[in-house]
């Protein structure tokens, strides 16, 4: 009796999936790893649909417009002429990069009581760069490139399932699609928690996922939007570091065309415990005690405690920075070939970065064509 129920259910099953759209390729995620994973396959002909559990695409790049329309970053913000994927990338989109400013006096906080001390940055050998327009602009460019292929957002992915020659992706409402790859392009730890795999992933791996320190998880950035560059006009280069305030690092934010102004930095982790209003204001009374009272009047101000549930879930058994990070169990293929982990903390080189993104992307499409 029970047998012969089975039977009838796989025969119904089967038959649902037959009359399932099957999709080439399903990205699971919409951040910088897996809209660029869509571009570059898109160029061979492979369409992909890219679902994301978010409102946005993006992940972690972020930028927001201030008052006066200066592109502040929440999310990622700089890179070098040493991570080469991304500099191909942001050449190959013809978009316009330029070096972080970081001429005049910069500030140490060492004690709460004792004045900052003032030094001068030497001209790096390398810069660091930054993207005119904001970071977003990468990631909203290659949205634009991908003709074919389609996007879901408020699309949350809570299953994998193996069935005959494909993979059924489950969403949280129910909805089921087919695919003959799918590339999980959010955090391993992410994955861990909030996707289930049928059959089961290898123990190995599914002991190794948990503990993948998601980049940024807990940071909280913030940045704020000013009418005048008047630590400009002081001879202050914006650069602060402190040991012991809420500000913990802090940079100038002037646009491209050096016409819309501000800062953007980290503040300290215990920050998260206060509610945006009191960030604003220790953020505030801090800055304007290394720079005048100019400092305490902002035109926009935002911050971002990173630890939603797009990022990071549960308790992360994270011990250190970069914790398995490119670890050799993320470079293989699961499913019989049909299961990729794509994220940026998968990457060999710069995980966690948008250079670790993009070279997890470039990485995955090699191993599909």
């Amino acid at each position: 009796m029970v047998r012969g129920y089975a039977v009838c259910w796989n025969i119904r099953f089967n038959h649902e999936l037959r009359g399932m759209q099957e999709k080439e390729l399903i990205i699971i995620g919409g951040g910088l790893s897996g809209l660029t994973l869509a571009y570059l396959l898109q160029k061979p002909g492979i369409e992909s649909l890219i679902l994301e559990a978010s409102p946005r695409l993006g992940g972690r790049i972020q930028t927001v417009k201030g008052k006066l329309g200066t592109p502040l970053e929440m999310g990622a913000t700089w890179f070098a002429d040493k991570h080469r994927h991304l500099t191909s990338l942001v050449n190959e989109l013809q978009l316009q990069k330029y070096p972080q400013y970081s001429k005049g006096i910069a500030l140490f906080q060492t004690k709460s009581f004792e004045p900052p001390q003032q030094f001068f940055v030497p001209e790096a050998e390398e810069p660091s760069y930054r993207i005119a327009g904001g970071t977003q602009v990468l990631t909203d460019t290659l949205v634009e490139k991908l003709n074919g292929s389609a996007i879901r957002l408020n699309a949350k992915v809570t299953a994998v399932r193996a069935i005959e020659n494909a993979l059924v992706v489950e969403l949280a409402d129910g909805e089921e699609l087919r695919a003959g790859k799918v590339v999980i392009c959010i955090p391993p730890q992410l994955a861990a928690t909030q996707i289930q795999f049928e059959p089961g992933l290898p123990v190995d791996l599914r002991s190794i996922l948990p503990t993948v320190q998601t980049w940024m998880a807990g940071a909280i950035k913030f940045t704020i939007e000013y009418e005048q560059p008047f630590w400009r006009m002081n001879g202050y280069s914006g650069m602060l570091y402190s040991h012991a305030d809420i500000v913990v690092e802090m940079y100038d934010h002037t646009n491209f065309e050096e016409n819309k102004y501000g800062f953007t930095g980290f503040l300290n982790g215990g920050a998260a415990g206060f509610s945006q209003e009191v960030r604003k204001e220790n953020v505030l009374r801090q800055l304007v005690g290394l720079l005048g009272e100019e400092a305490g009047n902002p035109t926009a101000y935002f911050d971002k405690v990173w630890n939603d549930e797009f990022i990071v879930a549960g308790s992360p058994l994270i011990e250190r920075p970069h914790q398995n990070n490119g670890h050799p169990l993320l470079q293989e293929s699961y499913m019989d070939g049909k299961l990729f982990f794509g994220a940026t903390e998968t990457a060999t080189v710069f995980p966690g970065y948008m250079e670790g993104a993009i070279e997890a992307a470039a990485r995955i499409a090699d191993q599909i064509l």
